[in-house]
């Protein structure tokens, strides 16, 4: 694929992962381009010039180098949660999010010389029944050596064993989602507005729709169902439940659930759940509890009050140090966690757009490009791209 025609896709991705109109973005750059003009080099039939694509960048708060790589982290198989129906600009602009993401941990594991690997047929759970999710359950924290014990951190033990969880800011109408990358890796994401217990629960729900092989004649609102019951049972098994609670309650009294929500990071609603789908308490006190909590605002503010410190993937943020105390990237990198900004001569801009732009002479790891150079390189890409183009 020529230069231009990366070009062009990446920037209507870009203008997309921000959820801008072509007009809006015209506005966040105080006009000195037309709608026309995006059209066109959203259509790749033409290119910026220097000043203009910098403009773009701002605008768009990405480097010039997102613009001239191609995607490589498409993501597969992607399953929605969502609570009420997401526009169809907002879906774009979150899998576009995700994709972005995936693509900078990508980098930086390659920067660090690190080969993520899942292995999805270690975990084959055929679920027919209740029962199957329980097994499921138990099997998870059997083979990742949790065993009956509270999960401190939910996205740290997702990502320890292979898995991507991908935290993005959206509307409350968007809950989590997961996917799969070509090799095969599991990707999980939550919306990072959440509180910690929904982003904990969620996460693991949809840890259920990627593991879980559920049989062909099940309709979506018991796979639904039962992805509920194991994301509880991996937050906290039954028999601790059991335990804590008892068999067989006429209720059970808010500071119960209370404690057990700072101990394992469940919230109230979850553990009513379980008492529910467990038998402990009837259908008629489960009912009651969500009347109460729907009529009463005094109680509903202390059922759904989030008592755990909040919980935010890390392993990017680890990498990025670990690449820049290893000597692997710059410190100016490191500051923009991977991204290619800043200003000289502390600009740095990736190796490769150095090399496939024949710059390597005046790159440096320890400065990048200055920026009298990007701007000379932006230049004559603008210009040559119509034409010959350049190729990768």
């Amino acid at each position: 694929m020529e230069l231009k025609d990366i070009f062009s896709k990446r920037l209507r991705n870009a203008r997309l992962m921000r959820g801008l109109s072509m007009q809006q973005l015209c506005v966040m750059m105080n006009d000195i381009v037309t709608k026309q003009s995006v059209s066109k080099y959203e259509r790749g039939e033409s290119m910026p010039d220097s000043t203009i694509l910098i403009a773009l960048c701002k605008a768009l708060n990405i480097s010039p180098d997102y613009l001239f790589r191609e995607n490589r982290s498409a993501l597969n198989n992607v399953h929605y949660r969502k609570l009420t129906r997401l526009s169809a600009k907002e879906e774009k602009s979150i899998n576009l999010m995700v994709e972005d993401t995936i693509e900078r941990i990508n980098e930086i594991e390659d920067i660090c010389g690190i080969e993520r690997h899942f292995d999805a047929s270690s975990f084959t759970c055929q679920v027919k029944s209740l029962n199957d999710v329980f097994c499921a359950a138990t099997k998870l924290r059997t083979d990742w050596n949790i065993g009956n014990a509270a999960i401190t951190n939910v996205i740290n033990i997702l990502e320890t064993n292979g898995i991507i969880v991908v935290e993005v800011e959206a509307s409350d109408a968007f809950s989590g989602l997961n996917g799969t990358l070509e090799n095969g890796t599991p990707v999980i994401v939550v919306n990072k507005q959440m509180s910690t217990e929904r982003k904990r629960f969620t996460a693991l729900h949809e840890l259920g729709h990627a593991l879980l092989h559920f049989s062909e004649d099940m309709d979506e609102k018991m796979e639904e169902q039962y992805c509920n019951i194991f994301a509880n049972e991996v937050l906290m098994p039954r028999q601790t439940f059991l335990q804590s609670i008892g068999e067989k309650r006429h209720d059970i009294a808010l500071v119960e659930l209370k404690n057990l929500q700072a101990e394992f990071g469940i919230s109230v609603d979850a553990l009513m759940y379980k008492a529910r789908y467990l038998d402990v308490i009837s259908e008629n006190r489960y009912t009651t509890y969500w009347k109460k909590k729907n009529f009463d605002s005094n109680f509903k503010s202390q059922v759904e009050k989030s008592i755990i410190d909040d919980e935010h993937s890390t392993r990017f943020e680890n990498l990025i140090y670990r690449a820049l105390s290893s000597g692997l990237i710059t410190e100016s990198k490191a500051h923009e966690k991977g991204l290619i900004e800043g200003r000289a001569p502390h600009y740095t801009i990736s190796l490769k757009v150095a090399k496939m732009t024949k710059q390597t002479g005046h790159y440096t790891k320890e400065n990048g490009l200055a920026e009298n150079s990007i701007q000379k390189l932006l230049l004559q890409l603008a210009h040559n791209a119509g034409s010959t183009g350049f190729k990768r």
